[in-house]
């Protein structure tokens, strides 16, 4: 294929980012008319590969490369195999969701709003498609700075404090990644993905591979977050505007959980054996440990935060179960994740438009008002929950199953959190949709409106599709699980 179709994905927004820039609109509306158009450009771009992309190749497909400094060695690589063409999907498809739902709550400073989630999309989209370590961190390390003006602009009353923590705690996790890549260039010669899957585990002895195993580790298990790096997380997801919320969940984590699968593994197999357990008690923990305190949340979002770190939990596990129904698992419960969690944190910012408040002690019956909402919201909940016939149950089931050969106990006590995940989800939404009346303002709110429901219902669509037909996404990654567990 001649066009550059990859390019064009992460440049239109980057650049019409940029453009917007100079360009000013009577009202909000134009902004967010002109972010939906380039939005929609990129999913219909998105939704073309996805239709001509080749399942039985295991290798990179629609590769671009163009060289900057003379030898090769770092050069503008990119290319998709199935795992990052999916991640590409997802970003595609919740892209525009964000800025259709924020055209009513967010009126101030649209124009730089739009922006910063274009440009959000350009750089995601470039860190799931690069093929060389620098151009992966720029892009990587990039996403950082939208995302910091998003919260610190738009958030909450405590938002400066969640943006300066979000950024400070990410990006100090990076400084040891950087110097790991410096460090494999300088004995390498190259920073390209490929050549570096092939041969990087002959440069290092299993001494050198731990070092660096630790310093890749650090990054990524800031961004998922891991046990006990995820602290900024709650805070982030509380002050965050609605849409910042799904962009964050839904796209931003999976990075973390992207760089073990693109990098940690294939580059340091033997250090990703050696630490295998030590990454299986932080997803335990993870799991049951947050499990717990998102049990113990009045504040909806943080719940749903706190349920984010648990379910990224049964992802790192099943990565480092080395097994193809692991790893298959925790690829399905990243999309998985992505689509309910994103659903969950609209859910929470539609009932925040109406009533102005968070806490759940100050809701209830909002089914009797708004039924519609009351089915969806029930829909993403059991998907949370991991009930048969939902996205959440094929990636729970087949991490916990891939997990199980390789530590039995382990898998054991993760199925301890699919139950105390049935808890809390559950207790919220009988205590928010269905307990006595604690607000009389609910007599007032109107149920969802068009944008509302059509994203909400998109979304529930996606859910059950992926939990009755799994096999649609399982079959682009079928072949690069097998080569990576090989």
């Amino acid at each position: 294929m001649d066009f550059p179709i990859l390019s064009t994905l992460i440049f239109l927004p980057i650049i019409a980012a940029i453009l917007l820039l100079f360009v000013n609109f009577k009202n909000s509306r134009g902004y967010y008319a002109y972010g939906l158009v380039i939005s929609f450009i990129n999913f219909f771009l998105v939704s073309k590969l996805l239709l001509i992309f080749d399942k039985k190749i295991a290798g990179f497909q629609f590769t671009e490369v163009a060289n900057f400094i003379s030898g090769n060695s770092i050069k503008y690589f990119v290319g998709i195999d199935g795992i990052s063409l999916l991640m590409i999907a997802l970003t595609a498809f919740l892209t525009p969701i964000c800025l259709a739902v924020s055209m009513n709550s967010i009126k101030k400073r649209t124009k730089e709003y739009v922006v910063a989630f274009l440009l959000i999309e350009g750089l995601v989209i470039g860190s799931f498609c690069a093929l060389d370590l620098l151009f992966f961190y720029i892009f990587f390390e990039a996403t950082l700075i939208p995302m910091f003006l998003v919260i610190g602009i738009w958030g909450g009353q405590n938002r400066i404090y969640a943006s300066y923590k979000f950024f400070l705690y990410t990006l100090l996790g990076s400084v040891l990644f950087l110097i790991a890549i410096v460090f494999i260039y300088l004995r390498t010669g190259t920073l390209d993905v490929v050549e570096l899957t092939k041969g990087l585990p002959k440069f290092f002895p299993l001494a050198y591979q731990k070092w660096l195993w630790v310093a890749f580790f650090a990054s990524f298990a800031v961004k998922v977050p891991m046990f006990p790096f995820h602290t900024w997380l709650p805070d982030a997801h509380v002050q965050a505007p609605t849409a910042g919320s799904i962009i964050l969940a839904g796209i931003l984590i999976k990075l973390g959980a992207y760089g073990f699968l693109r990098f940690s593994l294939p580059f340091f197999p033997e250090a990703s054996q050696f630490f295998a357990p030590f990454i299986f008690t932080l997803s335990i923990i993870a799991i049951i440990y947050a499990s717990l305190v998102a049990l113990m949340q009045e504040d909806m979002k943080k719940m749903i935060a706190y349920s984010s770190v648990a379910h990224m939990g049964f992802v790192t596990m099943g990565i480092f179960s080395f097994t193809r129904q692991g790893i298959d698992g925790a690829i399905v419960q990243m999309i998985s994740h992505g689509v309910v969690s994103a659903a969950l944190f609209l859910c929470v910012g539609v009932i925040y438009d109406r009533l102005h408040t968070k806490q759940i002690s100050d809701l209830g019956g909002i089914a009797n008002k708004m039924p519609n909402f009351a089915m969806l919201a029930m829909i993403f909940t059991l998907a949370s929950v991991g009930l048969p016939g939902t996205s959440g149950f094929v990636g729970e089931f087949l991490s916990i199953i891939g997990t199980f050969k390789a530590s039995k106990i382990t898998a054991i006590l993760a199925a301890i959190g699919v139950i105390l995940g049935a808890c809390y989800m559950l207790w919220l939404y009988k205590r928010v949709w269905f307990s006595e009346v604690h607000n009389h303002h609910i007599d007032e709110v109107s149920d969802l409106g068009k944008i509302e429901f059509i994203s909400l219902g998109l979304m529930a669509v996606l859910v059950i599709l992926l939990g009755i037909l799994p096999n649609l996404i399982l079959e682009f990654f079928e072949l690069p699980v097998m080569a990576l567990v090989r």
